[in-house]
């Protein structure tokens, strides 16, 4: 589990590890956060896969085609894949916590610095990767934008299948606000590097308890395996060790 990554991944022991707990408290308001901005192509969506830890989309990441810029970001970056973090119930499932407020799972939009070179290179510097996290809470008025990413669960089952997922604009996923929280840390699964700036919404978005039920549907084992339920893929908040979480509202 997540408290034994350390032994073999030394980094999950850093100074900027993810994720956090956020108090409001804490958190220092920073006027000169602008608002970030996706333009993401529909087209660049490809597939849709099971690796056993979590359900991912990918895209074409090979130019420009699905950007993220402004807020807290330096430059550009390209959009590479989305996949989520749920708990075993409604109650819980989220990675970021915010003022002792689990929701029952967590969006991640991963994007990487095309200046360098690829993914690998973008992995080793502090400024390589941005990440837009998206809370899910269970609601009366699920978003129907979500549906489209759920039809196919049937179809990525057990771990390893992947199914062809084309034409997907994910900021369909984003809530109505633009508001965020901003820090700097880390991959939430091993080896944990601390490449990542992240942008994390403020504003939730709803899902169905149903909707929730179909992500525990998937599978942790391959085909001819005895079904393992995928949930409980997050990993406990991290200690901030003097980082700063700003925030782009008052």
């Amino acid at each position: 589990g997540p408290e034994r990554w350390h032994e073999n991944y030394p980094m999950a022991k850093g100074d900027k590890q993810s994720p956090v707990e956020i108090n409001s408290k804490d958190v220092h308001h920073d006027a000169s956060l602008a608002t970030w901005h996706a333009s993401y192509d529909p087209g660049a969506a490809k597939t849709i896969l099971n690796n056993g830890r979590t359900c991912r989309v990918v895209f074409d990441d090979t130019f420009d085609r699905s950007v993220l810029r402004g807020g807290p970001l330096p430059g550009v970056y390209r959009l590479r894949q989305l996949h989520f973090h749920w708990g075993s119930s409604d109650d819980h499932g989220s990675e970021h916590v915010i003022d002792g407020v689990k929701y029952a799972a967590e969006l991640h939009m991963v994007h990487w610095n095309p200046k360098h070179g690829n993914f690998a290179g973008a992995l080793k510097q502090p400024d390589g990767v941005a990440v837009v996290g998206i809370f899910l809470k269970v609601g009366k008025t699920p978003k129907p934008e979500i549906k489209r990413i759920l039809e196919e669960i049937d179809n990525i089952k057990t771990k390893g299948k992947e199914a062809p997922f084309q034409h997907f604009d994910p900021s369909i996923l984003f809530p109505k606000s633009r508001d965020y929280w901003t820090y700097h840390g880390s991959f939430t699964t091993p080896p944990c590097e601390e490449c990542i700036t992240w942008i994390l919404l403020r504003e939730p978005i709803e899902v169905s308890s149903d909707q929730m039920a179909k992500f525990r549907s998937l599978s942790k084992n391959g085909e001819n395996e005895p079904v393992n339920p995928l949930v409980d893929n997050w990993r406990p908040p991290q200690p901030l060790k003097g980082r700063i979480v700003r925030a782009s509202f008052k």
